[in-house]
């Protein structure tokens, strides 16, 4: 996301957590950015240990950076200038896919190609409960009343899982076998969309149970991309959808009344793979990287 301006030190910027851009790489190596002058303020370099950043988040209150580093989960502290890691949780057998704070900070979730997902207790350091998906997980995000995750596999499948009942609660397959790459949920966790590996979108309005309305009742499908997908992310304000491609190409869709979607623009300069985006805080920018 957008850092503070040029003229802050790279040790103020680390003061004015306000805003912060971190970056992960097949170099090992998780950068600290100013966004506005392209200046790296701080480098977690990683000296002598393996495996590539697969994913980051940052907790909530902006204390915390997880790094999702090929089979375990590294947690720094942001404020810091140490490169080594708060904690590190090991656990799962292939690489970590995805990984996303609970909103107070209190756990986190992870998803891996190893089939499982895996909740981390922050308070003590542990392994607190882990699910079997069955199949290699791609994603893994946290519905905003923090009770359910919603997760995508390799095999096809979105699924919601209970967290209090521990359980598999629901179960869809748009598109049969067909891998689903990324999915996103909106703030108020009235719309989940979905995309998968030959670049088509679905899109779900999420009803309140006691509605006795489906609990994922199917709006709208389109095609994003002709290749490829590899995220797709709804702005925090829940206006834009951003698609990220195998084509080189970012594309950002205005949604509108009855989940029209909308191409607003198309964004191109990348040369390769375009692998992941986030939007600032307020929605007016979208950072993008291969």
């Amino acid at each position: 996301m957008p850092a503070p301006s040029h003229a802050q030190k790279a040790n103020t910027a680390r003061q004015d957590m306000s805003v912060i851009l971190v970056t992960g790489s097949y170099d090992h190596e998780i950068r600290f950015w100013e966004a506005w002058s392209g200046i790296c303020s701080r480098t977690i370099a990683r000296s002598g240990e393996s495996g590539q950043v697969n994913r980051l988040a940052i907790s909530p209150d902006k204390r915390l950076l997880a790094a999702a580093i090929h089979k375990k989960v590294n947690i720094y502290e942001i404020a810091s200038t140490a490169n080594e890691p708060l904690v590190t949780f090991e656990g799962h057998t292939m690489n970590v896919t995805a990984v996303s704070f609970h909103s107070e900070g209190k756990w986190l979730v992870t998803g891996s190609e190893d089939g499982t997902i895996k909740i981390w207790d922050l308070r003590n350091s542990s392994l607190h409960r882990t699910y079997d998906n069955g199949a290699p997980v791609n994603d893994v995000v946290i519905h905003p009343n923090q009770g359910e995750l919603i997760s995508c596999d390799q095999a096809g499948s979105i699924k919601q899982w209970d967290l209090s009942d521990n359980i598999c609660s629901h179960e869809l397959t748009p598109a049969a076998d067909i891998p689903i790459r990324s999915i996103t949920l909106a703030s108020d966790g009235s719309c989940l969309v979905a995309g998968n590996n030959r670049g088509q979108c679905y899109v779900w309005r999420i009803n309140d149970e006691h509605t006795g309305l489906p609990r994922f009742q199917a709006v709208t499908r389109f095609l994003a991309h002709a290749k490829y997908l590899t995220r797709c992310l709804l702005s925090p304000d829940a206006r834009f959808l951003a698609t990220c491609s195998a084509d080189t190409t970012v594309k950002i869709w205005a949604i509108h009344g009855n989940y029209e979607f909308r191409l607003e623009k198309t964004l191109v300069g990348h040369q390769r793979w375009v692998w992941d985006c986030a939007f600032s805080a307020d929605s007016a920018y979208l950072v993008t990287g291969l």
